[in-house]
Order: structure tokens, then C-alpha cells, then sequence
């Protein structure tokens, strides 16, 4: 367990922007930050960070929080791990106790798998410079292609011994379960036969966005002819190749500063270009460019440098990620470099600023790359031609927006030769067609859902109505504001703070259910009443029950800004703060009509039940309830001006 002192340490450090940014471009915005939610998939930013309140909120898919909360949803880390990430981050020491064999038990097999990773990683990158095999034969190489100790060390390269079970017998020895050192695809194993996958090897680990090791590349150093040239881990609970982008943890500050990254093949290029002093790159590690990637880069810019080789096939694979990487909404851009070169040995050719102004002025806008490379082609060939127009309207199509969509196709109506309008019509015609295609598809899906058992999903979520999410936010907001002052027994005046008036109000009637979490939020800030510097905003956000910190952050967050221009031009709308007085009393009675409202619906629902077996002493009890509640229904909308049918 992590000591209540160092938990308020890690909250005090752990600021919102600085933990956020790590994972999403963030754009200032008045006094909050905006950007793209990372929790789902969107082109309009509506992801919201206040750096005030300590808190996230994204009003597309609803997630919201505190900096331990964001960690939580974004890594799938219990609360202490969120809170061991963060302590990390900040070089805080956590001291806990030593965890018994079944707290290792209770690990779940997600981290354990991590845990195994990690080990491999260090283990790896130690052989590497502390064993004679690892410095002749992994260190010489990488020194070889004229990596430099600072980016071997930077990206953690190591070396695999060689040898059957050479890494999994020390794996064993400290500790690590063959169940898992074979799930994590470290090692191979079938029936009594087991191998190490990655033996006599230099290793690239894959970090994922938090910088944890999740999965390894491996090159052979032997001539083999039988053995494959890499290796990479099998897909796994922990990684998914096409969810990861290799180098994107060392790069992601990068490519946010430059509001650009380059996107390359392999291992090596990122390493040859990350020496060259282009850090903002990242590599799809080999693998088709997919649309998790795609959007893994638009979390820190929108423009986007495709890197391929200059040969047939790094051509081919410039024009299938094209079409990707415009439907996400991105600007793109193709470099093809010298035929016969790749990144790594083109970067070892230049200068830093020789490559710096290569890649600058060389970088091409796809339609003209498209164009210049499909006209070579069809160049005396009208049918060719043709086809070669409609594909690249195909790429146009699928860009999301308009403006960006009618100055692609001016263009290409320029360099194509063809009028505008006929190229709209194609447009037209396209989206026609993908748009029957996916509610073709969409049907086929529902007719397949219809004939599969229903699935049943548990998720612990609590249901707060606008009425309780209205009484939680102004009590925790106003929690220690004085609303009016009151005469006690002995004729002293005392002021009645706003937290004070509501939980009294919200207690009398005895209308919360016991275990809800409103409930939980009164009881605990009922003992605060008038304890001195205690701050409800803080305490909430900060609650380590996750439904309360969630609630109080979403409650807490404001979409909508007044505007300064309303003031200037001579209109003023109150504040609430000035009129609470006013807005909570009215409040506490919304929020008890509607409780009064649903135990008139409970009752009656009873009702129904008894009318079936006949017992009628129920039924008339629930009436007598129910017209009792009616008169209360009736003054409490007396107070509101409300009209109210009994």
C-alpha cells in the first residue's frame, strides 16, 4: 500500500496539462487546452484539459478526471499503479510494503506480461554492454551502421544470447513463469520441446505511448538462409502491430513542437534519422500503414511526412497509405528518396543540415506525387488515363473536409486537364457508392447481430440525473460559500454555509437511497462542515474512489464560456455565484420533486403488481402513500411556480 503522504505528493506534482501532453496535442484555448480525444475516435477536437481545476473532460465519448484518472483510462492501470506511473514521472520515491505470493497472484495477467517485457528489455540492453558476446557481436554491429552510444543507449537496443534456452533459463532463475515468458512471445515452446524466439539476435524493443516495453524487433547477425532476416513478437493481450508505431514514445515531443512527423519503414531508419537530428519520426515497423497508426500520429499533429525508398516497392506502399492517411483528415505529404536508397543510408550520406534542407524541399503534396508518377504510365494510353483520373478522385473523396476537398480537386482539374465539374460528379458518384457499400454492410452486421445470443455486459456505472448532477455540482462548487445567516436558539447569529443547507435539506426527507454515490458524497462531506482549509473541490477530484473522482471532474467541467463581447456590448447576465440564495433552494426542490416523482412511479408500479394477486389492503396502503406524496409534490412545485396535477 502507498502511504496517504506520498499519494498527496504524487496529486500535488501530477499537473494535468504536463501529463495529458504526453499523449495528446494540446492547443491552448482561453484559460483550458484542447484536443483530440484519445478515448475515441474524432476529427474535431472535444477534448478538454483545465489546468485550474486539475481535471480532463471530453464532451464527444463523456470521459473525464483527474491526472490519475487519465492514466488509469489511457494505460488500463488499476488506481495504486496509476498513482506508482505518476510517482515515476515525477521522481517521487513510493515506499510499500513487499507484496506477499498472493498479492503476486492477484496480478492480473495483462501486467504480468508487462512485467516480463520490462525484465527481457533490461536484460537484453545489459547483455549488451556488460557480456562479452553482446559487445562482440550486438555492440560491434550497431557501432558498425555508425550508431552513436548516446541513441543505442537512448532506445534501449540490446542483444539476445545465442543459444537454445540461454535467455529463458535466466528468466526462470529470477522468477518469471515460463506461462508467461511464452504468452509475451519471448519464448517458444511446444509440448517438452522450448526455444528461445529472439537467440543470437540485436533487439529493438517497441515502447508503447507510456514508454513500457510491450514487444521486441529481432535481426540475425548469421548468414542463415533458413532463419527470417527479422523477427518480430507475435501479437499478444499486450501488443497489437497495428496499434504501435516503433520510436513514437521517443519521438512524440517531437513531432508535437514540429507539428509534423515523418513516417519511415523500419527499425533502423528511425535510428539513422533520430542521429541526424530528425527526431520527429516514427517507423510502422514493416507492416501495411493502418488506420490505429494513423490516428496514433494525430494526437500530436495533423501533417504527416511519408518516407519510403525509391525503388517499385517503396512506391507502392507510398500510394496504399495515401488514401489512410487523408480519410483520418490529415495533411499529407510524400518524400521518395534516390533510387537505390533508404532513410538509414541516405541519412549517413548527408550532413544535418544537408538532410534537414533535403527533406524540406523535396517532400511532395500527394496529388502532384500521385499525378507525376501515374501520368509517366499512361502517358500514350487513353484508357489508362482515364483509370488514372478516377483513382486519384478515389483519394480525393475520402478526405472529411469540404474546403480541403474542393482545393484538391482545383488542382487536379489543373494538372489532369479535366473541368472541375466533371471531377465533382465523379466525387459525387464515389461517395454514392461507399456510402451504399457501408449501409449494405451495416445491414449484413445487424442481420448477423439478430441471429447470435444476446451479450451481456457488466460495467459498474452509477446513473445520476440532471437534477442530483445539478445539487452535487453546487454543493461541491459553493461547498464553503455562506448562503444566508440564521438565528439559533440563543438569539446568535451564524452564517449557513451552501454545503451546510443542502446536505441538511437533502437528509431531512430521507430521499437518497442507501449505497448510491450520492449518498457517499454527502456523508463525507457532511463530517468536512466547518473543518478549516479543507478544499471540496480538491478532496472530490482527487477521491481515490474512481466514481467520485470521475463524477466530481465531469460535473466540474464547462463546455461553454460567456463571452467577454456580451459585456462590451452592453449586455450583463448574472453570475450564479451572485445569486445562490436564489438558484441552490431552487435546486434542492428540483432535485426532491423528482425523487417524490419516482417513488410515485415505484408505487405504482406496486400497484400493478398487487392488482394481479388480488391483494387489495397493498393496494389501498400504496394509494394512501401515494396521495401524501402528491400534496408534497404540489407544495414543492408552489415554491418553483410550477403547475402540478394531483
Amino acid at each position: 500500500m502507498i502511504d496517504q503522504a506520498t499519494i498527496a505528493r504524487i496529486l500535488d506534482s501530477a499537473e494535468i496539462v504536463d501529463v495529458v501532453s504526453d499523449f495528446v496535442n494540446l492547443k491552448r484555448r482561453g484559460v483550458n487546452y484542447l484536443g483530440l480525444c484519445p478515448f475515441h475516435n474524432e476529427k474535431t477536437p472535444s477534448f478538454t484539459v483545465s489546468p485550474s481545476k486539475g481535471i480532463f473532460k471530453c464532451f464527444g465519448c463523456g470521459k473525464g478526471g483527474n491526472a490519475v484518472n487519465f492514466i488509469m483510462e489511457h494505460e488500463n492501470l488499476t488506481y495504486p499503479e496509476a498513482l506508482k506511473w505518476l510517482a515515476k514521472k515525477y521522481n517521487i520515491e513510493v515506499i510499500e510494503k513487499e507484496e506477499t505470493e498472493e498479492e503476486k497472484q492477484l496480478k492480473d495477467e495483462r501486467e504480468s506480461m508487462m512485467i516480463v517485457t520490462s525484465f527481457a528489455g533490461k536484460y537484453f540492453t545489459r547483455y549488451l554492454w556488460e557480456k562479452e558476446e553482446g559487445k562482440a557481436v550486438g555492440l560491434s554491429y550497431f557501432r558498425e551502421r555508425g550508431l552513436r552510444d548516446d541513441v543505442i543507449k537512448k532506445f534501449e537496443l540490446g542483444y539476445c544470447p545465442d543459444g537454445k534456452t540461454v535467455f529463458a533459463d535466466n528468466a526462470q532463475k529470477e522468477g518469471y513463469k515460463m506461462e508467461f515468458l511464452e504468452k509475451t512471445g519471448l519464448v517458444i515452446r511446444r509440448d517438452d520441446w522450448v526455444r528461445d524466439r529472439f537467440a543470437g539476435r540485436v533487439m529493438f524493443p517497441i515502447h508503447n505511448l507510456a514508454g513500457r516495453v510491450i514487444a521486441f524487433g529481432g535481426r540475425i547477425l548469421k548468414d542463415d538462409p533458413r532463419a527470417a532476416k527479422y523477427v518480430n513478437s507475435p501479437e499478444s493481450e499486450i501488443y497489437h502491430k497495428s496499434q504501435v508505431l516503433y520510436g513514437i514514445f521517443q519521438a512524440k515531443r517531437e513531432i508535437t513542437q514540429a507539428d509534423k512527423c515523418y513516417l519511415v519503414e523500419g527499425y533502423t531508419d528511425v535510428l539513422a534519422l533520430h542521429q541526424a537530428g530528425v527526431k520527429n519520426v516514427a517507423a510502422s515497423s514493416g507492416t501495411a500503414l493502418t488506420s490505429e497508426q494513423i490516428r496514433l500520429i494525430k494526437r500530436f499533429s495533423a501533417n504527416i511526412t511519408i518516407i519510403y525508398d525509391g525503388d517499385e516497392a517503396g512506391i507502392k506502399a507510398s500510394l496504399r497509405g495515401i488514401d489512410l492517411v487523408l480519410e483520418e483528415g490529415m495533411n499529407v505529404k510524400v518524400l521518395l528518396l534516390p533510387e537505390g536508397e533508404d532513410p538509414d543510408s541516405f541519412s549517413r550520406s548527408k550532413s544535418a543540415s544537408g538532410l534537414a534542407d533535403y527533406l524540406k524541399n523535396n517532400e511532395t503534396d500527394f496529388i502532384r506525387f500521385k499525378t507525376n508518377l501515374l501520368l509517366k504510365e499512361t502517358e500514350n494510353d487513353p484508357v489508362g488515363r482515364a483509370r488514372l483520373i478516377t483513382d486519384i478522385i478515389r483519394s480525393v473523396a475520402v478526405i472529411p473536409d469540404n474546403i480541403t476537398r474542393s482545393v484538391y480537386l482545383k488542382e487536379c482539374s489543373r494538372l489532369l486537364k479535366v473541368e472541375e465539374e466533371v471531377l465533382y460528379a465523379e466525387v459525387r458518384k464515389f461517395k454514392r457508392k461507399r456510402r451504399d457499400d457501408l449501409r449494405k454492410a451495416g445491414l449484413r452486421e445487424q442481420t448477423r447481430a439478430k441471429t447470435k445470443q444476446p451479450e451481456i455486459i457488466e460495467r459498474e456505472q452509477e446513473v445520476v440525473s440532471i437534477e442530483e448532477s445539478e445539487l452535487l455540482r453546487f454543493l461541491i462548487k459553493y461547498f464553503n460559500i455562506p448562503l444566508f445567516e440564521k438565528q439559533d436558539e440563543e438569539d446568535r447569529v451564524r452564517e449557513v454555509t451552501a454545503g451546510e443547507f443542502i446536505i441538511s435539506e437533502a437528509e431531512e426527507d430521507e430521499l437518497i437511497p442507501e449505497g448510491s454515490i450520492l449518498l457517499k458524497i454527502l456523508q463525507e462531506l457532511k463530517e468536512k462542515i466547518g473543518e478549516e482549509g479543507f478544499e471540496p473541490i480538491k478532496y472530490c477530484i482527487h477521491h481515490p474512489d474512481e466514481r467520485i473522482s470521475r463524477l466530481a471532474s465531469g460535473l466540474l467541467s464547462e463546455k461553454y464560456v460567456e463571452s467577454k463581447r456580451w459585456h462590451k456590448a452592453g449586455y450583463y447576465a448574472e453570475r450564479e455565484e451572485e445569486i445562490l440564495d436564489i438558484l441552490i433552494p431552487k435546486i434542492v426542490n428540483e432535485f426532491k420533486i423528482r425523487k417524490v416523482r419516482e417513488m410515485i412511479n415505484e408505487l405504482n408500479i406496486q400497484i400493478d403488481t398487487s392488482s394481479k394477486s388480488g391483494d387489495y389492503e397493498k393496494i389501498f396502503e400504496y394509494q394512501s402513500t401515494i396521495m401524501k406524496l402528491k400534496k408534497v409534490e404540489k407544495e414543492l412545485s408552489d415554491k418553483l411556480g410550477n403547475r402540478t396535477f394531483i
